[in-house]
């Protein structure tokens, strides 16, 4: 039989579990509604012929296996590979560089990370609708100023959007455009770095290059990892930017996974086989990221 103390003991354990679910409960039901049912209900959906206009009907693993014969989807699938093996590396490479720039003791340094940084504060549609003039091949800025230089050459300047070779590589550029986010955490991890390697490297005889190679990139490491890993999964989220200044065009040259999800679900009502689609990019998401984990043994340092 239990005691007083014991009895009193229980029930005000039992009072602060009730109260830290309670706490949470705003967390667990939101997570519920609006993360695991939908989860649930995408998964069920991937293995019906559901248009939203009826019923799912259960065709089992059928939309999964006409993902191997759709020509659009392949498509899509090698644009999104071709973008994130450019964009994010070179992202990470001009990041790293105006990090690094960004932490000299310069004179008006504070302007120049509020000037790197004030792109991100851009919303996309206006980041977009402003590259849209910019990259216009006829009245735009940018091919204002390279047509006089280009005309030296016999050239002529490209047609960006509207050409199916400059299209992508435009939208590449355009992605640099908002890199602030990755330079603020590697300058942040640049502030980390021990003074004292660099003085005691500066000792021993070595140049700039030598101590930024084998001081501040393996003390940077982790930094980086993070940025590379959230880097790839951003790549396979593009959809956007691309969608308002060509809407996948042209010829399908900037067509990428997302925005063939989008239009298969919400233009072709196939909200089935875009379930499958949706899974099918959680698994290439898992894989690469995966894959990234496993590399970063050997140039992680910690």
């Amino acid at each position: 039989m239990a005691t007083p103390k014991q009895f009193c003991r229980d029930n005000i354990t039992w009072r602060q579990q009730v109260t830290a679910m309670l706490f949470a409960s705003p967390m667990i039901i939101g997570f519920c509604v609006f993360m695991a049912i939908p989860l649930g209900m995408s998964l069920y959906y991937s293995f019906c012929d559901y248009t939203m206009l009826q019923k799912p009907l259960w065709v089992g693993g059928d939309n999964y296996a006409n993902v191997w014969s759709d020509i659009v989807f392949w498509k899509a699938l090698k644009n999104t590979l071709f973008y994130g093996l450019i964009s994010v590396p070179c992202s990470l490479a001009i990041s790293l560089l105006l990090a690094v720039l960004l932490n000299q003791p310069v004179p008006g340094r504070g302007l120049f990370r509020t000037l790197i940084f004030l792109p991100t504060l851009v919303p996309a549609v206006a980041s977009a609708m402003l590259w849209l003039v910019l990259l216009n091949s006829k009245t735009g800025l940018i091919n204002t100023l390279l047509n006089p230089l280009l005309a030296l050459l016999g050239l002529t300047a490209p047609g960006w959007l509207q050409s199916t070779t400059w299209a992508m590589p435009a939208i590449i550029f355009m992605s640099f455009w908002s890199v602030g986010h990755t330079v603020v955490i590697l300058l942040a991890g640049l502030q980390d770095v021990p003074v004292e390697l660099y003085e005691s490297a500066a000792l021993d005889g070595c140049n700039g290059w030598q101590r930024f190679w084998n001081i501040t990139l393996p003390t940077l490491s982790p930094v980086i990892f993070f940025n590379l890993v959230m880097g790839v999964i951003g790549s396979w989220q593009v959809f956007s930017v691309p969608y308002i200044l060509t809407g996948g065009g042209p010829e399908r040259s900037t067509l990428f996974y997302n925005m063939y999800l989008y239009q298969t679900a919400f233009t072709e009502l196939r909200m089935g086989y875009a379930s499958a689609l949706a899974w099918i990019q959680l698994l290439i998401i898992v894989v690469l990221t995966t894959l990234v984990f496993r590399t970063a043994r050997k140039w992680v340092h910690y």
